[in-house]
C-alpha cells in the first residue's frame, strides 16, 4: 500500500516538479503586483489570473501526457485540458493531473492500434487528424465529465480544510507530514491535495496556509542543531553543520532524514515543531503566495506576503526551536541506543529505493556458495556501457585475491547459462532472472560505488579460491574496429548545466556529428535512460541508446562531455557523461582506460572541472 501511494506520489510529481518555475513566476507575480502586495500594479497584476487559469494546468496536462506517449502525448493532453478548464470554476490543477495522462495513455492506445493499417504517404494526415478528433473529444469529455468531478472533490477537500481551520484543527497534519516525509510519501500528499488547495486559495485571498504545511525548513533544522551540539558521536557531530547548511540553504529536506533514522522516537520533535508553526500560522492569518519550493529558507521567504515577511520567518524560528529543545531532551536520555550515521544513511536508501517501487534487498534469489563460484556476470539492458563498466572496475577489484573468477558483462537478456552470479540494477531483477534462473541475482543502484558491491566483494574474497583457475574469456562478440582511441573532437569542455534529457541528447548529437551513429540515435538513448539510469557513480554517467537500435550505429566510437556544475541524474550529479556506440567491443577497452582513471580519485576530480584537454587526452588515451 506504502508502495502503491509512494509510486502515485512520484507520477504526480513527475508532472509537477518540471513546471515548479511557472509556479514560482506566477507567486512572484501575485506577491508583488496584486493590490495587497509589495508593489501593487493594476496591468501587471492582470497576469496573474490567465497564468494560474490556463499556463499552469496546461503545463502539467501537457507534461502528464508526455511522459505517457510523448510529444504526441503532450499534445493532445494540452487541447483535452482546456475542456476541465472551461467545465469548472476551480482552478484546475487537478483535472490536469487527471486529463494529461488519460489523454497521453488514449493517443498511445490508439497508435497502437493503427501504427500497421496506415498506408503510405498518409501517416501526416492520419497522425494529424487523430490528434485533433480525439483531442476534441476528450475536450468534451473534460468538460461534461472530468470537470465537473474534479470540482466536486475540491469542494469536499477545501470544505474540509476550512473546518479544521476554523476549529484551529489544521496544526494536527503534522503528525502524519513529517513522518510521510520520512518515508518518502509526502509527494502524494503535496502535490496530490496541498497544492491544488493552495492554488484555489491564494486565488481568492493572494496566499495560502496550504504552501507552508510540508515545506517549512525549521523543524528539520532543530533536529540538525540538536545533533551539532548534543550527539556524543564525533562522526554524526561533525557531519551536522554541512547537513543544516544544504538543508537550511538548499531545501533538501532528505539530508535530515538519517538523523531521525538513527534514532526514531526523534521524530517527535518535528511532529511538535511544525504542529507549533502551523499553529502560530493559523492564529496569524499567515500563508505564501506561491509554493515554497525547494523548501529552503530562500525560497519559504520570497513567497511571504509583504505584511506577514516577520509572521513567516518568525514560524520557521519557532518550529526550530520546539524541534531543537525537543530533539535535545531525546539525544541526551537516548544517545547510548542510537544507531551510527552510516547505517541510517543505508536504511534511508533501502526506504528510498521501496519508495521508488525498487526492490532494496541486494540477493533476489538463494544464496550460492560463494567457493564455487567462477563466473560473474555484469548486466544491464543493451549489454555494451553501464555493464561493461562495472564488470571492469570489479574485476580490477577482486583480480589478486579471485583471479580465477570470470568477470564479463552482458545485456540482461542474454545472460549466459553457466552465470553463477548476475549483478543488475533493481528495476532489470525479472528480466534477469528469466534470463539466469540458475544464477544468483544480486541487485545494485550503479555499477561503480554501490554497498552491495562491497559486500559482494567481501563474500567472495572470505570464501577460499577454486582448486583450479580458470582463464580469463569473455562472452562478447570479437571487435570489429580494434584501436578505438578517443580523440580531441570526441570530447566537450566546460559545458554549462542542463537538464538531464539534454544533456544525453547533446552527447547522442556529437556521437552523430563523428560519424559513429545516426541522427537519431539520441532517441535511442533517451529511451534507454527512461529505462533505467546510466549513472554511474562517483559522478560519471554513461548513457548509450537501446538494444533494438544496435543498426542505427555505423562504427564503435566514446564521445565525453564535461558539465563542471554537474548534471541531475535523479538524486546524483553527473559531472562526466560518456557517449557510447558500440558495434562490436572495440569501445570496451576505452572504457576500461575510464575504469582505470576512476581509481585516481585525484585524476577523476580534475577531469570534472579541468578546461585543459591534453590532460583528458593524456588520462583516457
Amino acid at each position: 500500500m506504502k508502495n502503491a501511494i509512494s509510486r502515485f506520489g512520484k507520477f504526480l510529481s513527475g508532472m509537477v516538479m518540471p513546471n515548479i518555475g511557472a509556479f514560482i513566476a506566477w507567486g512572484f507575480l501575485t506577491a508583488l503586483f496584486i493590490e495587497k502586495g509589495w508593489f501593487p500594479n493594476e496591468r501587471l497584476s492582470s497576469m496573474v489570473s490567465p497564468m494560474l487559469s490556463y499556463l499552469l494546468p496546461i503545463l502539467i496536462a501537457g507534461q502528464g501526457g508526455y511522459m505517457v506517449a510523448k510529444e504526441r502525448g503532450r499534445v493532445i493532453a494540452c487541447i483535452a485540458v482546456i475542456g476541465c478548464i472551461c467545465g469548472s470554476d476551480y482552478t484546475m490543477l487537478m483535472g490536469a493531473m487527471v486529463m494529461g495522462p488519460l489523454a497521453g495513455w488514449v493517443i498511445k492506445q490508439f497508435d497502437n492500434r493503427v501504427e500497421e493499417h496506415i498506408p503510405a504517404g498518409f501517416e501526416m494526415l492520419v497522425h494529424n487528424f487523430s490528434i485533433g478528433i480525439l483531442g476534441m473529444l476528450l475536450a468534451i469529455l473534460g468538460y461534461y465529465v472530468i470537470g465537473p468531478f474534479m470540482t466536486a472533490i475540491l469542494t469536499v477537500l477545501t470544505a474540509g480544510v476550512d473546518f479544521l481551520v476554523s476549529h484551529s484543527l489544521l496544526p494536527l497534519v503534522s503528525i502524519f507530514i513529517e513522518p510521510a516525509k520520512v518515508l518518502f510519501l509526502n509527494n502524494a500528499i503535496n502535490h496530490g491535495i496541498f497544492n491544488p488547495i493552495g492554488v484555489s486559495q491564494a486565488a481568492e485571498a493572494g496566499r495560502s496556509i496550504m504552501y507552508m504545511l510540508e515545506t517549512n525548513p525549521g523543524p528539520g533544522l532543530g533536529v540538525l542543531l540538536a545533533y551539532c551540539l548534543f550527539c556524543k558521536d564525533k562522526t554524526t557531530r561533525q557531519s551536522a553543520p554541512g547537513a543544516v547548511v544544504i538543508h537550511l540553504l538548499g531545501g533538501i529536506h532528505e539530508i535530515y532524514f538519517p538523523y531521525i533514522l538513527m534514532n526514531p522516537i526523534i521524530i517527535l520533535a518535528p511532529i511538535a515543531g511544525n504542529f507549533c508553526a502551523i499553529l502560530f500560522y493559523t492564529m496569524t492569518g499567515t500563508g505564501l503566495s506561491g509554493p515554497a519550493s525547494p523548501g529552503s529558507i530562500i525560497a519559504y521567504m520570497a513567497m511571504a506576503p509583504r505584511d506577514s515577511v516577520l509572521t513567516v520567518f518568525i514560524g520557521v524560528v519557532l518550529a526550530a526551536a520546539v524541534s531543537f529543545v525537543l530533539s535535545s531532551v531525546i539525544l541526551k536520555a537516548t544517545s547510548g541506543n542510537a544507531q551510527n550515521l552510516s547505517e541510517a544513511q543505508a536504511k534511508m536508501q533501502d526506504m528510498k529505493a521501496q519508495a521508488k517501487g525498487e526492490a532494496p534487498a541486494a540477493i533476489e534469489s538463494a544464496p550460492v556458495n560463494a567457493g564455487d563460484v567462477h563466473k560473474i556476470v555484469f548486466s544491464c539492458d543493451a549489454g555494451m556501457g553501464s555493464s561493461a563498466m562495472g564488470a571492469t572496475k570489479f574485476h580490477n577489484r577482486i583480480k589478486a585475491e579471485r583471479p580465477e573468477l570470470i568477470v564479463t558483462n552482458s545485456s540482461v537478456d542474454n545472460v549466459p547459462a553457466d552465470a553463477d552470479i548476475v549483478v543488475c540494477q533493481r528495476v532489470l531483477a525479472e528480466r534477469a532472472r528469466r534470463s539466469a534462473p540458475q544464477a544468483q541475482i544480486i541487485t545494485i543502484g550503479n555499477f561503480l560505488a554501490d554497498p552491495n558491491l562491497d559486500t559482494l566483494y567481501q563474500t567472495l574474497t572470505a570464501a577460499p579460491a577454486a582448486k583450479a583457475a580458470a582463464p580469463e574469456t569473455t562472452d562478447e562478440p570479437a571487435a570489429q574496429d580494434q584501436g578505438l582511441v578517443i580523440q580531441a573532437e570526441d570530447i566537450q569542455l566546460g559545458l554549462p548545466s542542463v537538464d538531464k534529457e539534454t544533456a544525453i541528447r547533446a552527447a547522442g548529437a556529437l556521437l552523430a556529428k563523428r560519424g559513429y551513429v545516426d541522427a537519431d540515435y539520441a532517441d535511442a538513448m533517451v529511451e534507454r535512460e527512461k529505462l533505467v539510469t546510466t549513472y554511474m557513480g562517483m559522478g560519471v554517467a554513461i548513457p548509450h541508446g537501446t538494444s533494438e537500435k544496435k543498426s542505427t550505429v555505423k562504427k564503435s566510437g566514446v564521445v565525453m562531455l564535461q558539465y563542471p556544475d554537474g548534471v541531475d541524474f535523479g538524486d546524483e550529479k553527473a559531472y562526466l557523461i560518456f557517449g557510447i556506440a558500440g558495434v562490436g567491443d572495440a569501445h570496451l577497452d576505452l572504457l576500461a582506460h575510464v575504469c582505470e582513471v576512476l581509481e585516481d580519485e585525484e585524476a577523476l576530480e580534475m577531469m570534472k572541472k579541468t578546461p585543459d584537454i591534453k590532460f583528458v587526452l593524456t588520462h583516457l588515451q
